[in-house]
Formats: structure tokens, sequence, C-alpha cells
């Protein structure tokens, strides 16, 4: 585990244990929509970090549970979790983003 920051920047292994035993944790895409229908993270919600309703997006969300954020490759969801946690959330990066990920991912 790397610290970058406010938050932490966490290997693939590491992300899918600390989600797996995080109470109310979220898991957040950050990707574009086209993206995000190709293939996601069970039970990930998605808001584009590029979107111009990124700020507005996270404004509505709950900073009392912890933000397990990912992208495709690790760049967007960096640039998300500094946002997020000067914002003050709790927010962990899935460093390598989804194309590190070990475990199931859903494709509709």
């Amino acid at each position: 585990m790397e610290d970058i920051g406010n938050y932490d920047n966490l290997t693939a292994a590491d992300f899918q244990a600390r989600l797996s035993t995080t109470p109310q944790a979220v898991l957040l895409d950050v990707r574009t929509s086209s993206e995000f229908n190709s293939g996601f993270i069970p039970d990930a919600i998605n808001i584009d970090v590029m979107s111009n309703s990124f700020y507005d997006e996270i404004a509505e969300l709950d900073k009392s549970k912890t933000y397990f954020v990912y992208c495709r490759s690790g760049g967007r969801s960096m640039q998300a979790c500094l946002s997020m946690a000067d914002a003050g959330f709790t927010v962990l990066n899935l460093a390598g983003g989804i194309s590190s990920w070990p475990g199931k991912i859903v494709t509709p």
C-alpha cells in the first residue's frame, strides 16, 4: 500500500480485501458511462470524474462511508480521490484500475 497525499493507493489484492471487509463500503467507478457499460466491478456506482456534474454528484454522497474508487488504469481515479479526500471523504484508490482487477467483472 502506498500513501499518496490524503488517500491510500492500493494494489488490486489489497483493494479487494479491504472492500470485502469494510463496513459501509461504496464502490465508485469514475469512468465514462460508455466505459462503465462495457464492464464494471459488481455493485459499483458510476460517476464520471470528467463530467461537469462530478462535484455536484459527489456532494450528494454520504461522507460517513468509505469510497473505493477505480477507473480504467488508475489515473482518473487518483484525480477523483484527491478531490474527494479534499472534500472530506474517506477514499481508497485501485492502483492499476479495473485493468488490474483480479475478481469478477459484470458485462451487461
